[in-house]
């Protein structure tokens, strides 16, 4: 049976959907479809990601394609090796923050270009449904050649790059790996770094004692949350097992939404860059915009997801992306999404500024406080969605449809879109100014949703 095709990227279950055999083929498919000259192929800490990637290697070579590995690392190490070199496309297997018997292959193309069904998956999801024989080098001539692997160093320069000949203030930060593949990068840094890292669950795992690494859930939260009072620490940071998302917590150990953390790399970038593109994502929007135009810029929606991001990243020279999920893009990082250059631009933004996250937080939240996103879970999305516009249509609000169902009175907005993934609705309300105008919408659009 082959592993489910998303939008995006294979994901399925060990081994049932997702298995050694499968990945080989993949490869292959690979091949027939996009005649790729050169890949690069990483994998991440997860038990059975070596074997899958060693499968992917063995599938090109074997049908006459060049592979530069890169072992254990996180996605945004292939993004970068794959417009680095110069390869054809990069592969990456990993299955970030899902269920422990769970993997995936995530994929981009030449420059780190996404992969989509147009470009990609629908062709190779067609050539292994197929029940063709793929090629294989009759002769060890035809095979193509382990390159050697790839240059870590030039990964790290990059980021270090992004914080060159600054003022960075001694910041003691907890980081918060997960057992995940954070843990050596932070350790490659560290010496370059005027930061004093206290490190949890540092070393990569693929038992993941301490649970699956994401820190959207609550429950994942509270170790890094407690290190940083425990401490003394300014901030910490936490990443998924991919470390492709960070995560940020102030030093009384609160957890920061991701919405905020848009608009402070948002006024970072403008200090770099005057007048650039912003690019936001529609469920949270009214703090983005107001620092992206309050410092001259140009702030336009796009609509969730990496793609859609990367894509219109492309076509309006945006300089930077942020999604409140805590997915940043960053147009100097070829318009992928980074976990680390996060951090270091936010980092920077608290050494320039002196101010400390609690209060840039606390600033914004009183701005603009928001519900961070509520997920409901539901039979049928169409009807509750058509039921939610119903009701509000009588106060004229402005419609916003570019990614579920927007709605934008003056002194409050929300959206409410269907989970890509998930049979759920996922709500996001926002208010000027006001908690208990805030509260209070929170409460009456989820007692519209549960009937």
């Amino acid at each position: 049976m082959a592993a489910p095709f998303k939008a995006y990227d294979v994901r399925g279950q060990i081994p049932r959907e997702l298995n050694v055999p499968f990945a080989y083929r993949f490869a292959q498919a690979t091949k027939e479809t996009l005649n790729p000259r050169s890949v690069v192929i990483g994998h991440d800490m997860r038990l059975d990601s070596p074997s899958l990637a060693h499968a992917l290697i063995q599938g090109f070579l074997d049908s006459g394609v060049d592979v530069i590995p890169v072992g254990r690392c996180g996605t945004e190490e292939v993004y970068f090796h794959t417009a680095d070199s110069g390869a054809d496309a990069g592969l990456m297997v990993t299955a970030s923050h899902n269920p422990a018997d769970y993997n995936g292959i995530k994929m981009v193309l030449k420059g780190a270009a996404a992969a989509t069904p147009d470009n990609a998956f629908n062709a190779i999801e067609a050539a292994l449904n197929s029940g063709n024989t793929f090629t294989v080098a009759a002769s060890y001539a035809g095979r193509g050649t382990l390159l050697d692997e790839a240059d870590r160093s030039r990964y790290i320069d990059r980021l270090l790059n992004e914080v060159a000949g600054l003022p960075l203030k001694p910041l003691k930060i907890v980081c918060h790996a997960g057992n995940g593949c954070a843990g050596p990068i932070i350790d490659l840094l560290e010496k370059h770094l005027p930061f004093t890292f206290i490190k949890v669950d540092h070393e990569p795992d693929p038992r993941l004692p301490n649970g699956i690494p994401n820190p959207l859930l609550p429950e994942r939260r509270e170790k890094a949350s407690r290190a940083v009072v425990e401490h003394g620490a300014d901030l910490a940071i936490a990443w998924d097992g991919d470390f492709d998302r960070c995560f940020l917590y102030d030093h009384k150990g609160r957890f920061v939404e991701g919405y905020y953390l848009v608009g402070m790399i948002a006024k970072r970038m403008l200090e770099k860059e005057p007048g650039s593109t912003i690019l936001y994502d529609p469920r949270l929007t009214w703090n983005t915009i107001d620092i992206v135009e309050s410092l001259g810029g140009r702030a336009l929606p796009c609509r969730t997801g990496h793609a859609y991001f990367k894509q219109m990243m492309r076509e309006e020279n945006a300089i930077y992306g942020g999604e409140m999920s805590a997915h940043h893009y960053f147009r100097d990082f070829s318009y992928c999404d980074s976990g680390m250059l996060a951090w270091l631009d936010v980092v920077a933004e608290l050494s320039a500024s002196g101010e400390r996250l609690a209060d840039v937080l606390e600033a914004r939240i009183a701005a603009f406080p928001c519900s961070g996103e509520i997920n409901f879970k539901v039979d049928d999305a169409k009807a509750v969605l058509d039921r939610v516009a119903s009701h509000f249509e009588k106060f004229n609000p402005k419609l916003e449809t570019i990614d579920g169902l927007g709605m934008d009175f003056g002194d409050w907005r929300f959206n409410l879109r269907s989970s890509n993934t998930e049979p759920l609705l996922r709500l996001n309300v926002e208010t000027r100014a006001d908690q208990r105008l805030l509260a209070a919408r929170v409460e009456e659009i989820s007692n519209l949703i549960r009937g």
